[in-house]
């Protein structure tokens, strides 16, 4: 019995894989604005927030890979592309140089978005009985609360 490369399993329709989907898309839109945030930050923060950024863009691609790796696991394809992740994530990027302050409020905003569908994630996993899914949520969601954490407290 031949396959494609293309053919996506029966399992890619699932509500679990769906939610691995849309946090895949979060994410890899919430590493390119934080990596974004990385390069142009300027002002008396810069130090402090240029190696704060990095270290979170890095963990974040990180845990992209482990989202894809998931969505493999469970014989899904995970979607990519640019144009996809910006459509499915629905976070809006800026159009231009921010302040630091600003770059700080609107990485606040992207994971809130994104731990907002990292919970669907926990949900639906939990939901499903798929308690490898739902530890990553939960491993994830702990990472993106304390980020903020981090993020409203500079903000203060």
């Amino acid at each position: 019995m031949a396959t494609t490369a293309t053919t996506r399993s029966t399992t890619a329709a699932s509500p679990v894989v769906a939610a691995l989907d849309q946090a895949l898309a979060d994410m890899y839109v919430l590493m390119s604005l934080t990596h974004s945030a990385h390069w142009n930050v300027e002002g008396p923060s810069f130090f402090s927030l240029h190696k704060a950024f990095h270290e979170q863009y890095e963990a974040i691609f990180e845990n992209i890979d482990e989202v894809a790796e998931r969505i493999r696991s469970l014989d899904a394809y995970p979607v990519g592309g640019l144009k996809h992740y910006a459509t499915e994530a629905g976070i809006d990027e800026p159009k231009t140089v921010l302040s630091a302050k600003d770059y700080v409020a609107g990485l606040v905003v992207a994971h809130e978005k994104t731990i907002t569908d990292l919970t669907t994630m926990r949900d639906r996993a939990g939901d499903a009985n798929d308690l490898q899914t739902q530890d990553l949520a939960i491993k994830l969601l702990e990472w993106h609360q304390k980020t903020v954490w981090m993020l409203k407290s500079y903000l203060k």
